[in-house]
């Protein structure tokens, strides 16, 4: 049995979740709504304030269904909760990272800057050199901080670039040769 499926999904008060037949999930909380289409094989049954998913058989597909299944839905709960974050740190001499109203202008060893508008329901704010991607989302929040990454991703020589927070960059040696006489 699935480790994660197996697990139930607490329900906090203040957080309202309504599934269809076809397993079309609501999840409104203090953060706003989220709505999502759980995989339909999927069986959810409330049973006070948690909520359990059950599979309806030990089928190859239902069994790799179980654990996405309430891991998409705990997701939602704690989105409509507490949020998401991710944070970026922007490495290099001369790199940075400053908003502009709502926009991020990234300045990146380009010849121009980078701007970037979080879409609706995201939020960006930058201290220091660190972005900080934040909402109830937890795929649009990876999904943009992916994005931001990837106009400058960390390179292997000095580590300039923008990278995650707490990721490790494997550093290379550089030239290994020198003058001969």
């Amino acid at each position: 049995m699935s480790r994660i499926g197996r697990k139930p999904i607490p329900v906090p008060a203040g957080v309202d979740i309504s599934l269809s037949e076809t397993n079309f999930a609501v999840v409104k909380g203090p953060k706003g709504t989220l709505e999502q289409q759980l995989p339909p094989m999927i069986a959810f049954e409330r049973d006070g304030g948690v909520i359990h998913a059950k599979r309806p058989s030990e089928s190859k597909e239902h069994r790799s269904q179980h654990g996405l299944a309430r891991a998409l839905l705990d997701n939602m709960v704690v989105g409509v909760t507490a949020g998401f974050t991710k944070q970026l740190e922007v490495n290099g001499v001369g790199y940075r990272a400053a908003m502009q109203g709502k926009q991020l202008v990234l300045n990146v060893g380009y010849s121009h800057q980078v701007f970037i508008d979080p879409p609706e329901g995201l939020a960006l704010a930058v201290e220091g050199n660190k972005i900080t991607v934040s909402g109830s989302d937890k795929q649009r929040v990876g999904q943009l901080a992916a994005e931001i990454r990837e106009k400058r991703p960390p390179e292997p020589y000095k580590g300039k670039g923008i990278k995650y927070a707490g990721e490790v960059i494997r550093r290379k040696e550089g030239k290994a040769g020198g003058k001969k006489k």
